[in-house]
């Protein structure tokens, strides 16, 4: 008491001035002690320069007073999950010189259009999904607006799908572009207007150093374009998703593979990928001599990922390996000829490799694992998918005392193999995912999580293990490690007293239930009732963003748990959580995790009490609703 009467007699624009120093997460832990600085803290941010939040979708209503009235904001990252064209005046500030909205799908090409008459100062525009919501859309004239107006642009990300609105003809458009633009994403695009664009506007992208695009389908005037009109690039990557095999002259072949890094070799990071997500595409038309084109023009190569390359053999992967001394990330995606050969004398070269991913190549086995980990610099290792790779290869692993990432999904591990990470590796691990391990049983989760260390791991992924019981959630509970992405998904044997053992954990100082968890996915999981979502409201879980939960529970309890808590993403049919696609090669960035935890702090502080109007009514209505599931289970 005695604190805040001081705090009161000092001037508040004295408080706000030194608060101006403060990150976000200290200014949110100033605003939780009392009223007198939650005040200055709340005008701090009307002219704080930054407002970044991504993990959360914030309502118009919250959104209006903490942006509306700031001039000097530079800075703005949103999740725009709730809002729609209502809020465009709200966010097209005249004073930006950076915004990033994600999930906009409510929002027409308006927004496209008013940032680019509003903000002519930016200098980075990222805008994922636009007006995909039924009965939006996008004209021509919007992204005119935007390129005409922005003529600073350094970053653009246009994270939607181009294809919808866009004819050919149009790729003039692009043409508009600043010529200091030096990063361009592009999230769907033809493969035809994309070569237009590049071999008519080659002056407008001189300086572009980083291009990610994802085509309908890559092809060798594609890469021939890219080569020829990019001069400065250092950055490529190149996805598609055919609906059908490519024809000859629309596919990639050797001879296209032959184009790439012509001038000087200036490329480090390459990414080729033809993604399996719609149809069983492959780059049919790349054999081994593709390869050894590529692999004379990438000995300054940084990063390289290649997936969809079936023709391909040991001979191919192995001279891209021994071409590139500076090689840090090396990824394979569907290598269904690459086998242990490719890194028997792996030792022999210079590579110092941080990052490996060997994702769906089911011929490799534990050798190949033993060979990887003399390289003891390895901080992520991806091997889903490969069906051959048993415990051997975990006690190889288990020497790997700088591994963070360890995804093990659908390999023949068991609790044995699993118990060799505990001599070295476990307590530098941060992510861990053995979906689909058949053979592993709650043993290995007791032997892990036995309290004797102290862990770094936030991620876990323990999805579709028929032989896991709640006594494995008993365990992770008690071990008190700080978990913030569960996957529980498919385990049969999983039910309410999970729930509520996750409920009670207490990880951090403060002391609240369950309080480190930003994911839970309990999808299909055979045990859960209504029981589980008494310990789901509020203040159980208060950092729970997504939730995953099967649809055949009582609809009224779950529509309960989504009014109660808004800003929970409830997923009902099974969808993954939290990802953004099956190519997302970087599983996990632990570099991000400063950063979510400011988010994470503003979140809760910004949405307080946010959703608790009216809490004695809504505990009514849950209970009612759950006395009514109760009652139709016993009929």
């Amino acid at each position: 008491m005695a604190t805040t009467v001081v705090l009161d007699m000092l001037p508040a624009a004295l408080l706000e001035t030194i608060m101006t120093k403060l990150d976000v997460a200290s200014l949110c832990s100033l605003a939780s002690t009392c009223k007198t600085l939650k005040s200055c803290v709340t005008r701090v941010l009307t002219f704080a320069p930054n407002f970044h939040l991504f993990n959360v979708s914030l309502s118009i209503e919250t959104v209006r007073p903490l942006l509306y009235q700031n001039q000097k904001l530079s800075s703005l990252k949103l999740d725009c999950g709730r809002l729609g064209n209502s809020a465009i005046d709200i966010l097209a500030r005249p004073s930006l010189r950076e915004i990033s909205l994600h999930n906009c799908r409510d929002f027409s090409g308006d927004l496209i259009s008013q940032i680019g008459r509003k903000c002519k100062h930016l200098r980075s525009v990222c805008l994922g999904s636009v007006a995909e919501k039924v009965g939006r859309t996008i004209t021509p004239a919007a992204l005119e607006d935007l390129l005409n107006g922005c003529s600073h642009l350094e970053v653009l990300s246009l994270m939607f799908d181009l294809s919808l609105y866009l004819r050919p003809a149009d790729a003039r458009i692009f043409g508009l572009v600043s010529d200091k633009l030096t990063h361009l994403e592009l999230g769907h695009i033809s493969s035809r207007m994309i070569t237009h664009l590049l071999l008519t506007s080659t002056e407008t992208f001189q300086n572009l150093q980083q291009l990610r695009l994802s085509l309908d389908c890559i092809t060798d005037a594609v890469v021939k374009a890219i080569s020829k009109s990019l001069t400065s690039l250092i950055d490529l990557d190149l996805r598609d998703a055919p609906l059908e095999d490519p024809r000859q002259p629309s596919d990639l072949t050797d001879f296209g593979l032959q184009e790439i890094n012509q001038n000087g070799g200036k490329l480090k990071r390459l990414s080729l990928i033809r993604s399996q997500e719609f149809h069983s595409a492959y780059f049919r038309r790349v054999s081994d001599q593709g390869m050894l084109f590529l692999a004379g023009k990438c000995s300054r190569m940084e990063s390289i990922c290649l997936g969809g390359f079936c023709r391909v053999t040991d001979a191919g992967f192995k001279t891209i390996l021994h071409s590139c001394a500076g090689l840090s990330r090396f990824s394979v995606y569907h290598g269904p000829k690459l086998t242990d050969l490719v890194f028997h004398d792996v030792l022999a070269t210079a590579l110092t490799l941080s990052h490996v991913s060997l994702r769906r190549c089911h011929l490799l086995t534990d050798h190949a694992v033993r060979k990887l980990a003399s390289n003891l610099n390895l901080e992520s290792l991806d091997l889903r998918g490969c069906r051959n790779i048993r415990d051997e290869a975990l006690r190889a692993v288990s020497q790997l005392t700088k591994l963070k990432v360890l995804l093990l999904d659908g390999t023949d591990v068991s609790d044995t193999g699993l118990s060799y990470l505990k001599e070295g590796v476990w307590e530098s691990l941060v992510s861990l995912s053995v979906r689909g391990c058949r053979n592993l049983t709650d043993n290995f989760m007791t032997v892990l999580f036995d309290g004797s260390s102290k862990l770094a791991l936030r991620e876990l992924d323990v999805s579709n293990l028929p032989n896991l019981t709640d006594a494995a959630v008993f365990a992770l509970a008690k071990s008190g490690a700080p978990i913030t992405r569960l996957q529980l998904r498919e385990c049969r044997l999983i039910g309410d007293p999970s729930v509520m053992a996750l409920a009670s954990t207490r990880v951090y100082e403060d002391g609240c239930p369950g309080s480190s968890l930003c994911l839970l996915d309990l999808y299909d999981c055979g045990g859960i009732t209504q029981l589980s979502f008494k310990w789901l409201k509020k203040p159980f879980f208060p950092r729970l963003k997504w939730l995953g939960i099967t649809g055949s529970v009582n609809r009224d309890i779950v529509d309960a748990l989504g009014r109660r808590r808004p800003n929970l993403k409830v997923s009902c049919r099974g969808e993954e959580l939290g990802i953004d696609g099956e190519d997302d090669w970087d599983s996990a960035d632990i570099q991000q995790q400063h950063m979510e935890g400011e988010e994470d702090e503003l979140q809760q502080w910004i949405l307080g009490d946010e959703g608790d109007d009216d809490v004695e009514m809504e505990d009514e209505s849950d209970d009612e609703a759950s006395e009514e599931g109760g009652e139709e289970e016993e009929d």
